[in-house]
């Protein structure tokens, strides 16, 4: 019998956050390439349809879940509904958050507090209640998706970078937490990448050249190039790997 990849993730069972488009959709598809079965955690219920069928054709299992982050109680529900459904969850991709563009003097309390309800206390209580499942298990892999952003500062990101700085160091906490559960907690933090989400400023031809002058690969990602490294950090070829913030950046971070 063939030994299975060090990078499979056969019968393995996934959550992926704000799953519909962009990086999370690139997330759950590559995850179910690798063999995972998928629960999508969504916003908007129906804006998952076209993601589940295709990811059946893969040949997997998935169960999509409505799941607002910045809801304590839609975490709680669609976590449980996945593991009664598939009666585990080993990886979580941590990847809902927004951040649209501020100077700090403008921000409002309703903008500051939209941001962190969203980045920081949806990851936060989104991994909380995935590792309780975890720590029974004794075993889990959290992927949190971070930004360069919370490395480097960008001009009306305060918010946005400052929430993106805290994701880092939260994924170091968890990851000294429940290291003795087997449980690895890493994140990824890529630089601009074309998303829906980004699409309208990066159609700026001024603003997407000056973000490619500050790139060395001198490009703008795309959402595979993020999803490929979490499939790594989910997979046992990264089992000795925790606590650590991969920089997906073409170099941005470097300089």
């Amino acid at each position: 019998m063939p030994k299975q990849s060090a990078f499979s993730l056969t019968g393995q069972v996934a959550l992926v956050t704000a799953s519909s488009k962009g990086i999370g959709k690139a997330c759950a598809l590559a995850l179910a390439a690798a063999g995972a079965d998928i629960i999508l955690g969504l916003h908007q219920l129906s804006s998952g349809k076209a993601l589940a069928k295709q990811i059946e054709k893969m040949g997997r299992r998935v169960l999509p879940v409505q799941m607002d982050v910045s809801k304590l109680e839609e975490i709680t529900t669609a976590v449980q509904a996945g593991l009664k459904h598939f009666k585990r969850i080993d990886i979580l991709v941590n990847n809902a958050g927004i951040g649209a563009p501020n100077p700090a003097e403008r921000v409002t309390e309703k903008d500051f507090d939209e941001t962190l309800n969203v980045n920081l206390k949806g990851t936060f209580f989104t991994a909380q209640a995935v590792g309780k499942v975890m720590l029974k298990q004794k075993r889990g892999r959290i992927i949190n998706i971070c930004s360069q952003a919370g490395f480097v500062a960008l001009p009306t990101e305060s918010v946005y970078c400052m929430t993106k700085a805290a994701i880092a160091h939260l994924t170091k906490c968890l990851a000294l937490e429940w290291a003795p559960y087997n449980i690895t907690v890493n994140a990824v933090a890529p630089t601009f990448i074309h998303t829906p989400g980004t699409q309208k400023w990066l159609d700026d031809a001024a603003f997407n050249a000056s973000v490619r002058q500050r790139i060395p690969l001198g490009r703008i990602g795309k959402p595979a190039e993020v999803a490929e490294p979490v499939v790594f950090l989910a997979s046992p070829a990264a089992a000795l790997i925790t606590g650590e913030t991969l920089m997906v950046d073409g170099g941005w971070t470097i300089q």
